[in-house]
């Protein structure tokens, strides 16, 4: 076999094939390194004295099925300019690794179109081995995502299952990447991601997150200079809580057997919007019964689809002027659970009117938590944490088809 097929092959360059042996289903290519070409790995002085050798084998790419070994014995040298005794580098693969750098890629192209499991069944390696080739690569590329750059970000926790529990996430809203994952939820997850903004020199100029007290003390404290935004997705999901309460605590309360069995199948119908109610299933009649038969429940209704709209103002003014009128109404309803609301909105309206200057949300995030648990679902599950989060780093560049 010659030189050139080595490099062709296997991207071997600089070793001189020796001979080829065939033991145990493997082909195995014995190669060795041209003592003229020895350098120091530590000073790359050629400047040295050979001290012996060690024999290693590295996988190399298969051969219409074969397992692929390569086999070569390592040099050892003493540098006469630094001093040191180690062995020399080899070309074609990383110091401790067992494999040729051009398996690993192709392990890597693999795992693009296939699961961990079917690359090693298909490579007959062990499940691990491919696992460790895809955490070197991701952790060469996302191991400190850059943040010098980032202007606009979105704050979020995602709850990943009894294993992981909380994960809070940062997104770029600008390039859709994910900056940081931090272990947990609250301000004290965020603390890593700080100082290495604060290293950075990061201008961020707008936060958008939810109207949680520590992310907005900790943005405060962090980044006195950016607006916060306050995500109207949100916003409607904690409304929508609080009236699933209103009609859980009216049905307890109902002594009517009509009124209870028309408040027990509303739930759904209550959160869902009104352009999305099935008419074939009459949900909007069962609604507007539901909405007759008790006047508390009509008016946090009517108040949450009203709250909706404040979105959708042509300016900033129109808006501040819907949000007024609605935490008046509110406060005047006479329900408490409205009445608590209106003064959160209150408290946070220069938050939430600061959508006008600055159209971000979460809403970017949130697609991103869904595909972090999409990921999760077809991994059934992730044991090793740090691989884990450097897979939510690269899921900006993955893309996912229908297969069918």
């Amino acid at each position: 076999m010659s030189t050139s097929l080595l490099y062709h092959g296997w991207g071997i360059v600089g070793y001189q094939y020796r001979r080829t042996v065939y033991s145990g289903g493997k082909v195995v290519f014995k190669i060795s390194q041209d003592p003229s070409t020895l350098r120091c790995s530590k000073c790359d002085s050629r400047n040295v004295v050979r001290r012996g050798g060690l024999h290693r084998w590295f996988t190399g790419l298969p051969i219409g099925g074969k397992k692929v070994v390569i086999e070569l014995r390592v040099q050892r040298v003493e540098c006469k300019s630094c001093g040191v005794v180690r062995q020399v580098k080899i070309g074609f693969a990383d110091e401790h690794s067992r494999h040729t750098r051009a398996f690993e890629r192709y392990v890597l192209d693999l795992s693009s179109h296939t699961t961990i499991a079917d690359a090693a069944d298909h490579l007959g390696v062990s499940w691990d081995v491919v696992k460790d080739i895809q955490k070197r690569s991701l952790q060469r590329r996302f191991m400190r995502p850059r943040l010098r750059f980032v202007k606009r970000i979105a704050i979020d926790e995602i709850y990943t299952g009894k294993r992981h529990k909380f994960l809070t996430v940062v997104l770029d809203l600008d390039t859709g990447a994910v900056v940081f994952v931090g272990k947990g939820k609250g301000a004290e997850a965020l603390e890593p991601f700080w100082k290495r903004l604060k290293r950075s020199k990061a201008k961020v100029q707008t936060v958008a997150t939810d109207m949680s007290q520590a992310y907005i003390r900790a943005v405060a404290f962090n980044l006195p200079n950016a607006i916060l935004v306050f995500d109207h997705f949100h916003l409607i999901k904690l409304l929508n809580e609080k009236l699933t309460q209103l009609r859980r605590d009216l049905y307890r309360e109902a002594v009517d057997l009509l009124q209870k069995e028309v408040l027990k199948g509303t739930r759904w119908l209550l959160l869902k919007n009104p352009e999305n109610l099935d008419e074939k299933r009459n949900e909007r009649e069962r609604l507007e019964e539901a909405l007759r038969l008790n006047q508390p429940l009509a008016c946090a209704y009517y108040l949450k689809e009203e709250l909706r709209q404040i979105w959708k103002q042509p300016n900033k003014a129109a808006a501040r002027h819907l949000l007024e009128d609605w935490i008046r109404r509110a406060a005047a309803s006479g329900i408490r659970m409205l009445q608590r609301f209106a003064k959160t909105l209150a408290a946070h309206a220069t938050g939430i009117l600061a959508y006008y200057d600055y159209r971000i949300s979460t809403g970017p995030l949130e697609a991103t938590n869904n595909k972090i648990k999409t990921m999760q679902r077809q991994a059934y599950g992730f044991r090793d944490q740090d691989f884990f989060k450097l897979k939510i780093y690269a899921l900006h560049l993955s893309t996912y088809a229908l297969v069918g």
